[in-house]
């Protein structure tokens, strides 16, 4: 790709040949939605697409090489990724009860909850409206944590998957804060960023971080005009026939909207305190690094990062049952889902998908990885078009190569 002047119309960065496709995919985006965004794709160990295009704020701003955004549940792959660091030492191990390593967290009825439970968003703990009374006790750690220690399971551990959208990060982040002994933000960053040379990963960002991070627009209009919690209730059962599974969106709710104060990521100080399961910020190039690393086994660039035994478990398939809160069967592995584009799944592949659209994950059979960031929020809460078209693009540049 030959260099050009910036412009937030233009595309930025480099593509090697046969991956232009991605890059033309991710310019279409932000010229029909808008805002700003960057992708990074690694195939066989290296980086052939970084480029990124578009505004990083309202005002028009460029984006620029090592311009970072809010990922919202993307940051949960990282956070999974920094908990099989412990385990991976020897200190964490995933069917051991949550409460060897916090022991308060054993009240009501939550002894026999193990960290595999937890990491499978199978606790039973997703319901953050029961344990919260204002979306701002998210900024609280130890609020978080004490709530949760209180906290009594809505089923049966175990039982099935309820996507825990957001409780899921104090959830992991406690876990490895009384192991490692470290605040949770240092730990990811001496834990993953220091050892893969990532100059773009933060979960609780350092005020140089919080510099280059774009603002992230308000989810669009029409996204708040739907309130899908008044859908008749014949319609529900009728869909809950049709599809044979039980549907009950106050899973839903409970899980993603708290009562009140639901535009804390709107907060200022929201990147500054780490919200394990939505607030990483990241560029696209640190993220694709990440997931190279883990798709090669956990050893890339002469770095051992993880061993191959600690990567195989974590990214093996624990439950292929229909998720309670998102409805569908993500094929729950250690902390992260089963990877689809606008081709379908992408078999083998691993990762974790954001609100926004953000996205992150890895292929070992292609030995591909693709990072995706931006700065305009929308979509499900795992994602929306834009990945599965980003993602489709670099799956079909990496089987033609």
């Amino acid at each position: 790709m030959s260099p050009r002047r910036r412009d937030h119309a233009r595309l930025e960065g480099v593509c090697e040949s046969g991956f232009e496709e991605v890059g033309r995919t991710l310019l279409r985006q932000v010229r029909r939605v808008g805002g700003g965004a960057a992708v990074c794709v690694y195939f066989r160990g290296r980086p052939v697409v970084d480029v990124w295009a578009g505004a990083r704020d309202p005002e028009g701003t460029p984006w620029e090489a090592e311009t970072m955004a809010m990922c919202f549940s993307t940051t949960k792959g990282v956070t999974a990724t920094a908990l099989h660091v412990l385990a991976d030492r020897g200190l964490v191990d995933y069917d051991a009860p949550v409460a060897r390593y916090w022991p308060e967290f054993a009240q009501n009825g939550k002894a026999g909850i193990t960290v595999n439970h937890v990491l499978t968003h199978r606790a039973g703990l997703h319901h953050l409206r029961g344990i919260i009374d204002h979306g701002e006790r998210m900024l609280d750690w130890d609020y978080m944590v004490h709530a949760l220690e209180e906290a009594r399971p809505a089923y049966e551990p175990g039982a099935y998957p309820a996507y825990h959208g957001l409780t899921y990060g104090w959830l992991v982040g406690e876990i490895i804060q009384r192991v490692s002994g470290e605040s949770f933000a240092d730990f990811v960053r001496h834990a993953i960023a220091e050892p893969l040379r990532l100059g773009g990963l933060y979960v609780g960002a350092t005020p140089e971080a919080c510099a280059r991070a774009a603002v992230m627009t308000r989810p669009m209009p029409v996204l708040n005009r739907v309130d899908v919690f008044r859908t008749p209730a014949r319609m529900i059962r009728g869909v809950s026939r049709f599809v044979g599974f039980p549907i009950d969106l106050s899973f839903l709710r409970d899980a993603l909207v708290p009562s009140t104060g639901g535009d804390v990521f709107w907060h200022p100080d929201v990147l500054k305190t780490p919200i394990p399961a939505a607030n990483g910020l990241f560029t696209a190039r640190s993220l694709a690094h990440l997931y190279a690393t883990l798709a090669a086994g956990g050893t890339l660039d002469g770095v051992s990062f993880l061993s191959a035994e600690t990567v195989r478990r974590a990214t093996e398939v624990q439950t292929r049952q229909r998720d309670r809160v998102i409805l569908f069967r993500p094929g729950w592995r250690l902390g992260y889902h089963g990877v689809f584009s606008t081709r379908g799944a992408i078999r083998g592949a691993f990762g974790h998908f954001g609100f926004g659209g953000s996205g992150a994950w890895g292929d070992p059979k292609r030995q591909l990885a693709v990072g995706f960031i931006n700065n305009r929020a929308g979509g499900t809460p795992l994602g929306d078009l834009r990945i599965l078209q980003i993602n489709a693009a670099a799956v079909r540049a990496a089987d033609r190569a």
